[in-house]
């Protein structure tokens, strides 16, 4: 790893790790880097954002003679005191505890309000002598601010940056802004939100993050369904009978109750992870890589959802839920939602679309499920047997596999469920798989927007939960209370079966493991 020194801007390749980059062809040589952690002293900077920089960083993809990180935040500590806070986060194994003390080197912190003149004008002067010492020129110095912080403070947060922190001309550099979700908390909100801030920064200046298109297993989609021949036929109404995007935690709220209540689960995690997850899933093949290729064709899926339907929705709470001091006794926030989209295009007229979610339940996983239609005229007797399936398993133990029905070995003709596997951790042994936020912050450096959130895919998914979340809000749908550690509402299940979905019963995926 490169020593502190003096910047050079020689020309030389963005990244070592060729496995892990993309396509770079088009990332210039620029001036120094500041990645600036607004909202430093926070859980989500501690656990998400600087072990990120940290993995970055120990691959060599952000080099100690280019990029220095700073903290910002109300909080009044030293330095020194938010590398402490840090480093029980950075995971260093056996031999990176140099790995773990070089970079801490690289983090400077500045406190101040999110709405104070003085503090933006303190954090641009120590970006500025960081680029000075490195030599680089006035405007080609690249600035990347990482809004680790509450939607409420993101205008005035940006309205600071903009006035006082920006770079001050344009010579090849930039200023990027990294906003977290949840991005309002319906349409209006939501489009109030993106005007605020699309005043003061340009479209490709924002990057709207949601880290489950960072998933190793989200970004295969692409290959699998447009690299692979044989899908290609069978990915459509014709074939498929259900679709289902599955995400599922085995603990509740854990003291965020009064948090995740202003929410609820389709706002926390329905609205934008699994929607994203089902743009993949059912987007035509783009016309290139390019990312507003690929998005224009995320936004014609969510044009094309029809509204919710009530009777589509089974809403559910965990008993306990309301125990939380935090949450009000009357709450009737779902922490456990599953509802059934329809998209009406050629390709998937007539096929359910079941997002589902929930919190305190028997299993933690997330995962797509694709179940295709019975074989027609079943000559083995074997559709009590369950259907074939093609699941894609996000998290945990990531894996893809395809359930088919095969012949039972011996003597006598009786079929049986099995699969052919792909299970990373068998398949790909020391390979590391990267965070999501390591990826989703490197294509910010390198401004690539493919897997972000643009304004019109973002309003076109508010557009289709608005309805459904005021009708909630208005206690017009209730959640129906459910045991924890148990599957959720029976109602549930029982719509599953009314949108033709059939459970296989006897089989059960196992994880291979390593021989």
């Amino acid at each position: 790893m490169a020593a502190l020194g003096e910047w050079h801007c020689e020309k030389r390749p963005f990244a070592k790790n060729e496995s892990f980059a993309r396509d770079n062809e088009n990332v210039p040589e620029r001036g120094c880097l500041s990645i600036i952690v607004l909202g430093a002293s926070g859980d989500l900077a501690k656990k998400k954002t600087f072990p990120a920089l940290f993995n970055l960083y120990r691959q060599g993809f952000l080099q100690s003679n280019e990029v220095y990180i700073f903290g910002y935040a109300r909080t009044k500590i030293s330095d020194d005191e938010l590398r402490d806070r840090i480093q029980g986060y950075l995971p260093h194994g056996k031999d990176g505890t140099e790995d773990v003390s070089n970079f801490l080197q690289l983090i400077k912190y500045v406190s101040g309000s999110y709405d104070d003149p003085e503090g933006f004008k303190a954090l641009d002067k120590a970006i500025s002598e960081h680029e000075i010492s490195k030599q680089s020129m006035e405007g080609s110095s690249r600035r990347l601010f990482y809004l680790a912080l509450p939607p409420s403070v993101y205008p005035q947060v940006c309205k600071m940056i903009k006035n006082y922190s920006m770079n001050k001309s344009d010579l090849g550099g930039w200023t990027r802004i990294v906003v977290e979700k949840p991005f309002g908390r319906d349409l209006a909100s939501a489009e109030e939100l993106s005007s605020q801030i699309g005043e003061l920064f340009e479209e490709p200046q924002i990057y709207r993050i949601d880290h489950y298109l960072g998933k190793e297993l989200v970004q295969n989609l692409l290959v699998l369904r447009f690299a692979n021949r044989f899908f290609l036929p069978l990915w459509n109404r014709d074939n498929i009978a259900n679709v289902q995007i599955v995400f599922r935690e085995d603990f509740g709220t854990e003291g965020r109750g009064g948090y995740f209540d202003q929410y609820g689960i389709i706002r926390d995690i329905i609205q934008n992870h699994l929607l994203q997850v089902l743009c993949l899933v059912a987007m035509e093949k783009p016309v290139s890589l390019k990312p507003e290729h690929i998005r224009d064709e995320k936004v014609k899926v969510l044009q094309s959802v029809l509204p919710i339907k009530d009777e589509e929705v089974v809403l559910g709470q965990y008993e306990g839920y309301k125990d939380d001091p935090t949450v009000p006794d009357n709450s009737n926030t779902p922490t456990f939602a599953t509802a059934i989209l329809h998209i009406h295009n050629e390709r998937w007229e007539g096929v359910p679309f079941i997002l589902k979610a929930g919190k305190a339940l028997n299993s933690r996983k997330a995962e797509i499920r694709v179940q295709f239609k019975d074989v027609p005229g079943d000559i083995f007797k074997c559709q009590k047997q369950g259907r074939n399936e093609f699941v894609i398993r996000l998290q945990p133990s990531e894996a893809i596999y395809m359930k088919l029905t095969v012949k039972q070995p011996g003597l006598e003709m009786s079929t049986a469920h099995s699969e052919l596997d792909l299970s990373y951790r068998q398949r790909y042994q020391g390979v590391v798989i990267p965070e999501a936020y390591e990826r989703l912050i490197l294509d910010t450096i390198k401004g690539d927007q493919q897997h972000f959130v643009r304004r019109d895919e973002l309003k076109a998914a508010w557009e289709i939960f608005t309805p459904l979340l005021h009708r909630i809000d208005n206690g017009k749908l209730k959640s129906l209370p459910y045991k924890p550690g148990s599957r959720g509402p029976a109602e549930a299940d029982q719509l599953l079966e009314r949108a033709g979905y059939v459970q296989t019963h006897g089989y059960i995926w196992i994880p291979p493991t390593l021989s």
